[in-house]
C-alpha cells in the first residue's frame, strides 16, 4: 500500500514497506505461510481445517481474532504439528527470515520455545541449530538479492512446563551460534515468572539477557515479578502497566473526549496523569515495551481499556515517555505485518514520520546487539530516514 505520511513529509508519496524496520517479538511458530503449512503437513500427515493456502490463512486469522487469548494458542498446534523435524524447522525459518526482509526489517528478533519441537526425537541442541541453519540460509538468501539483515534466536520456554532451566541453559551454550536472548510464552494469568527464579539468576549469572511476557493476559503483578524475578531488560507486550496509570479531569464533559492531557512537561504527574511506582519504574528506566498492536486487540489485552484499536494505550505510553516499540507478534494469525501496524499507527493516531522513526529507534536500542552493533544499526536508521525526507 502506498502511504503518505501526513506534515512530516506532506509532498512525499511512498510505501511504507521501504522504511527500515526492527522486529523484537515475533514468534517463528506464528510466522509461517499457509502454503508451508500445508505442504509440510501432508508430508507429516497432520489433517489442517483447510488445504487451500488462501483459506487457510483466512481461518487462522478467524481463529485468532476471538478476543480470547486461550483460543489464539490453540492455532499453533498445527504450526507447531509441522515444525518437528529438522528439514521442516529449516525451511520455516529460512522463509521467516525472507518474510522479513521482504517487509522492510533489517533486524529481527526470532522467539520460539525449543522443547515443543521434540516429538519427532530431536533434541533440544537438534533443533536449535536446525533452526540456526535456516536463519542463515534466510539471510543468505536475501544477500542474494542486494539486500541486509540481521537476526538472533530469543530462546523460549514454556511458563507452564517445568524446564525452566534446562532451556535456560540450552539458551547460554547457544549464546554464540545464533542465541541472542531468552523469554518465557505460553498462558501467563497463573503462570508468574517467579515459576523460573532459579533458571533468571542463572542466566543473571552468565550475564545473558531475557525478555518476559508480561502485562498481556495478566497485569500489574506478572509486571512486577518479570522485572524482580526474570530479572526483565525489555517486556513482551508490558501493556498492561497502563493499568497503573490513572488519569483523571476536573471536568470530564468540559475536558471532553479529544482532550490533549500531554500539554505539559513529562514528570510524575502530568496535569492530570499520574503515574504509579511500577509504572514510574518501567519508564524511568526506559525498560522497552514489546507492544504489539494488532495481537494486543485479538487476545482481549487491551478489554480493560476499550473495544477497538483507537483505545489501545500505546499512544498515551508512547506521548509519556515510555519505551514503546512496536511488533507484529504472529504475523500469520494476526495477518499483519510491521508495515500494516505502522500503517494503522498512522491512520489511527495520525502518527508521522518522525514517530515511526523514534519507534524504530527505541526498539534498535532495545536489540539484545554489542553495543558497536547497536549503534551501526541506529546510523543506518536515520541515514534511512533521511534520505526519505
Amino acid at each position: 500500500m502506498t502511504e503518505t505520511i501526513p506534515d512530516a513529509a506532506p509532498d512525499l508519496d511512498f510505501d511504507l514497506k521501504v522504511l527500515p524496520k526492527v522486529s523484537l517479538h515475533d514468534h517463528l511458530d506464528g510466522g509461517l505461510r499457509p502454503a508451508t503449512i500445508i505442504e509440510l503437513a501432508e508430508a507429516a500427515g497432520h489433517t489442517l481445517p483447510s488445504t487451500d493456502p488462501v483459506a487457510l490463512g483466512e481461518w487462522f486469522r478467524e481463529s485468532a481474532d476471538s478476543g480470547s487469548l486461550v483460543r489464539y494458542l490453540e492455532t499453533f498446534d498445527h504450526t507447531i504439528a509441522v515444525m518437528q523435524t529438522k528439514e521442516g524447522l529449516f525451511r520455516v525459518a529460512k522463509e521467516f527470515v525472507e518474510d522479513l526482509a521482504d517487509d522492510g526489517v533489517v533486524y529481527g528478533e526470532v522467539r520460539w520455545a525449543p522443547e515443543q519441537h521434540l516429538q519427532q526425537g530431536l533434541s533440544l541442541d537438534d533443533v536449535v541449530e536446525a533452526v540456526q541453519a535456516g536463519l542463515e540460509a534466510g539471510v543468505d538468501a536475501v544477500a542474494e538479492t542486494g539486500r541486509d539483515i540481521q537476526v538472533g534466536q530469543l530462546i523460549t520456554a514454556m511458563r507452564h512446563a517445568d524446564r525452566g532451566q534446562e532451556i535456560a541453559e540450552l539458551a547460554v551454550r547457544h549464546r554464540y551460534k545464533g542465541a541472542v536472548g531468552f523469554d518465557i510464552a505460553g498462558a501467563e494469568d497463573g503462570f508468574l515468572p517467579s515459576r523460573f527464579r532459579d533458571a533468571f539468576t542463572y542466566l543473571a549469572q552468565h550475564n545473558f539477557p531475557a525478555t518476559v511476557h508480561a502485562g498481556e493476559a495478566a497485569g500489574l503483578d506478572s509486571i512486577q515479578s518479570a522485572l524482580v524475578d526474570g530479572r526483565a531488560l525489555r517486556l513482551g507486550h508490558g501493556v498492561r502497566i497502563a493499568e497503573d496509570i490513572t488519569i483523571e479531569f476536573e471536568d470530564a464533559d468540559e475536558a471532553g473526549a479529544d482532550a490533549d492531557i500531554f500539554d505539559d512537561e513529562v514528570s510524575d504527574t502530568i496535569g492530570m496523569v499520574t503515574l504509579g511506582e511500577l509504572a514510574s519504574w518501567v519508564r524511568d528506566r526506559g525498560i522497552a515495551l514489546e507492544i504489539c498492536p494488532s495481537s494486543n486487540l485479538q487476545t482481549g489485552a487491551i478489554s480493560g481499556f476499550g473495544e477497538g484499536i483507537e483505545s489501545h494505550p500505546l499512544d498515551m505510553l508512547y506521548q509519556l515517555g515510555f519505551n514503546v516499540t512496536i511488533n507484529t507478534d504472529n504475523r500469520l494469525m494476526s495477518g499483519v505485518t510491521l508495515t500494516d501496524e505502522f500503517e494503522l499507527l498512522v491512520e489511527t493516531f495520525d502518527y508521522d514520520l518522525d514517530d515511526l522513526l523514534e519507534l524504530t529507534l527505541n526498539a534498535a536500542e532495545a536489540a539484545f546487539l554489542p553495543l558497536e552493533e547497536k549503534e551501526a544499526l541506529v546510523e543506518y536508521i536515520n541515514e534511512a530516514y533521511a534520505d526519505l525526507g
